[in-house]
This record gives structure tokens, sequence and C-alpha cells, in this order.
């Protein structure tokens, strides 16, 4: 996107007028979607987002400016104005020697998404719209999406990094309504994968839209979800939010530099039941956070946040890991180029245990069942959290027997990862989700296997 003298005269300029360290993040984005819904296309679309931010680092102050323009002129203006905005006057010239560095990637695209015809995308939303209609006449309405992108970007700082990655993801949704004796009930299947249009060789239209329709359909027959503190366990796969929003951002380093996380100053401490490993992951294979590089140019990495309930070590982006004399980890995110990175999780997954999901459920005399989890809130100072169960169970006897209506999980992230007293080895990675922060959103993965918490509020409406 920028050649790399361009690149070292930029920094150059950057650091005339005193500035400690210096970076150029270039991005060139190219993205397509298409929306159905009842039946028909509402939006197709597609764009180009490209342009550069420049961070200029004096002290404890931070220069940032953007722009559009990446011609010389534009990258020296920009690149000047983060320096005045980090420290004015000075003078002098220095100079940035580039080393590029290579970062494995991690799956190499066999099908471009933006070589594939709009048509092709379209026919796979109604595609999936007519099998949604065909489970039923209950099936009222049906939305589907698609999503592609291709993110290009270059990394470059003064201490003589050079960096490139190529990254391309590919979605699809669907979402259906079932009507009945009970009301409206929803259902929504997701696949998003780095990888191209080749998603659709391993993930089947059909049978996400059959999911979808069938999540909907058995929901018609739920009855209301029980109220007050129950054993909970969490099915594979979709229960993976519930530690990715109340644990993990806990765990970024700017939290705990701003005290206000609950796992400050703790490393080396049990903060987790025994049965807890707890990773961040940037290299897993095609999930959703995956990339070969970060947004600062560090290379993606696998780090054990919690290693058997003890907490080893939080996520760090590049200048607090600077400050604190931490080795990177690869977690400096930012949505795009008119963005400063900050520290973000990846892939944020719980290790396998040794149970069954069987021997799990069978051991829990009465409780319920979470298959799915829905959107939350947390608060990462004190850990507080409140989930929506949009596909969960009656445990009775042992057995999963009537589905729910939705309700909502309400707790305690470090009390949650100390009351896990059972998780099986069925890991299983969930849907794609994005992760909004400060204003920020991202694409991150989340999984874990069956587990069991010992006690858990279920916010239900039954007496």
């Amino acid at each position: 996107m920028i050649e790399e003298a361009l690149v070292s005269r930029v920094l150059g300029a950057a650091l005339r007028t005193g500035g400690e360290f210096a970076e150029v993040f270039a991005e060139d984005k190219r993205s397509s979607s298409a929306h159905l819904d009842d039946g028909k296309i509402e939006e197709l679309g597609s764009g180009r987002d490209r342009g550069a931010g420049i961070r200029v680092v004096v002290g404890d102050t931070t220069g940032f400016a953007h722009t559009a323009d990446l011609s010389e002129p534009g990258l020296l203006a920009a690149a000047e104005a983060a320096a005045a905005a980090a420290r004015g006057g000075g003078g002098g010239v220095r100079s940035v020697a580039l080393t590029r560095q290579n970062a494995p990637r991690p799956y190499e695209v066999q099908v471009q998404p933006g070589d594939v015809p709009k048509a092709t995308k379209v026919e796979l939303l109604h595609r999936a719209d007519e099998v949604a209609r065909a489970q039923g006449g209950a099936i009222r309405q049906v939305s589907a999406s698609y999503a592609d992108s291709r993110r290009r970007i270059l990394v470059a700082n003064s201490e003589g990094l050079l960096a490139e990655d190529d990254q391309v993801r590919t979605l699809f949704v669907i979402g259906c309504v079932a009507v009945g004796d009970t009301g409206m009930q929803t259902g929504r299947e997701s696949v998003g994968r780095t990888i191209g249009f080749e998603l659709f060789d391993t993930y089947e239209v059909d049978e996400l839209a059959r999911r979808a329709a069938g999540r909907a359909l058995t929901k018609l027959a739920a009855r209301p979800a029980p109220s007050g503190a129950l054993p909970v366990v969490i099915g594979k796969g979709g229960g993976g939010v519930m530690f990715h929003e109340a644990c993990g951002h806990g765990l970024e380093a700017d939290h705990i530099q701003k005290n206000v996380s609950v796992f400050a100053g703790r490393v080396g401490q049990q903060v987790a039941s025994p049965l807890v490993t707890l990773v961040d992951d940037g290299t897993v294979a095609t999930e959703w956070g995956t990339f070969a590089i970060d947004d600062e140019g560090t290379p993606a990495a696998r780090n054990v946040l919690i290693q058997d309930g003890v907490l080893t070590d939080y996520m760090w982006d590049r200048l607090r890991a600077r400050k604190e004399k931490r080795p990177l980890s690869g977690n400096g995110r930012r949505q795009s180029y008119q963005h400063l990175p900050m520290v973000r999780m990846t892939n944020t997954y719980l290790l396998n245990g040794t149970s069954t999901a069987d021997e799990i459920v069978a051991d829990t005399p009465n409780g319920v069942y979470v298959a799915h989890l829905g959107g939350g809130q947390v608060n990462p100072a004190t850990g507080d959290f409140v989930f929506g169960m949009t596909e969960a169970y009656l445990i009775e006897d042992g057995k999963i027997t009537e589905p729910l209506r939705e309700g909502n999980l309400i707790g305690n992230g470090p009390k949650v990862l100390e009351m896990i007293d059972a998780v099986a080895d069925d890991f299983e990675m969930g849907p794609p989700g994005t992760c909004g922060k400060d204003g920020q959103g991202v694409p991150v993965g989340d999984g874990v296997p069956t587990l069991r918490v010992t006690s858990l509020t279920i916010g239900g409406t039954a007496a």
C-alpha cells in the first residue's frame, strides 16, 4: 500500500520534534454485504475504506492523526499533526531503518469473496429463506444476511518493525420467527470464519436454516424459565460469550493498569476452580478472531491467562507491555485506521476437562441446561453480569427435559470461575462475535466445553 522508503520518511517526520515512539498503520479494506427480509433483498452493498493512522508517543502522551490521503504530502501532514499533538517544538532529523518481519498466515484463502458474483451470494439468502419456511407453517418471518471483507494492513514503527497482513472473513446469519399459542419465538444461527467463499464448502446454508427454524419452533412449546439460584450446565460452544465478557475483559492490561478490574494484582493467585484453564489465542486455525499479526504488527500468539485456576498473566498491547517490561501478547487491536489500538481479546476459550457431557447432566438432579447465550452486560470493575438465554432447557432427575422461554443468567464472573465443578471433553468454538469496547468493534471468537456452575441466578418468569 505504501512504499517502504516513504514509510521510513513518515516515521522520521513523526520523530523530528522529539517523539519517543512513532507508528504508521495503513489499511485497505473492501467489503460487501446483502440482507434478505420477508423474502426480499432489502440491502445489497459494497464499500472500500483506505487510509492511514499515525501515532506518536512522548512520555505518557499520545498524539494521533489519520488520513485517507496516502500520498507523501498527506502522510507527512498527518505525521506532523500527530507529533505536534504529542509534543510541540524541537527540530532536527531522525531516520528509521525498517526490517520486514513475516508472520505465518494461519490459512491460505481458496476463493476470494470479491471474485464471486453478487448473484451467487444473493442465491444463498433465497435458499436459506426457502428451507427455513419449509420447516413448518408456524415460521412466519425469516431474515438472512451475508457479508465478506478483505482487510489488508501494513504496520511500521520507529523500532524498525515492518509487517503486513491480508485478512479475509466471510459471514452468514439467519434468523427465524415462529408464531404459536405462546406468542412469537425466535431462532438464530450464524457461521463466520477467517476464510474466503469456501466457507460454504464446509457449512451448508440448508442446515443452518433448518437449525434456526427448528430452534424457533421448539421454543413454541417452551415453559416459563424458573426463578432463583440453580445449578446451571452450559453447553459446548454456546456459552463462551459469558467468559469473554465476564472474565476476559477483566484480564485486559488497560483495565489492570487503571485498577478497574477485579483481577488487578492477582497474578499467581488462585482465581478459579482448578478445572479452569482459560486461553486467548489469535492463531486458532480459521476462527473469527484469528490473524497473522495484530494491529500493532505483533504476531498472533497463544496466551494462557489462567492455568489450573491460577492467574498467570494478562493480555497486553505494545505500549503497556513496553511500560511494564512485559512480553508482547498480540492483543493490540483497532477497528480501523481511524482508531488508536487498545488491548482486545482474539479467540478466548476454556480448555477441555475429563468428564463427558452426559455424565455432567446425569449428575445434576435439577437445574437448567443452557445451549446458547445471547447478548449481555458486564461491569469489569466488579465482574457482575447479566446474559440472555436464547436456548435453554430444564434438567430434571439428571435428564434434559422441557425447553424454556428466554430468561436471564445473573452472576459474577470471578465467582462463576470458582464455582465450576465439572468440565467435559467436548470443546467447541461458538458463533462469531463482534466485541465492543470504547466505541470500537473487532471480530472475536469464544468457546467452551460443556461445564457446570454450582449456582447461578435465573431471571425467569415462573412462580
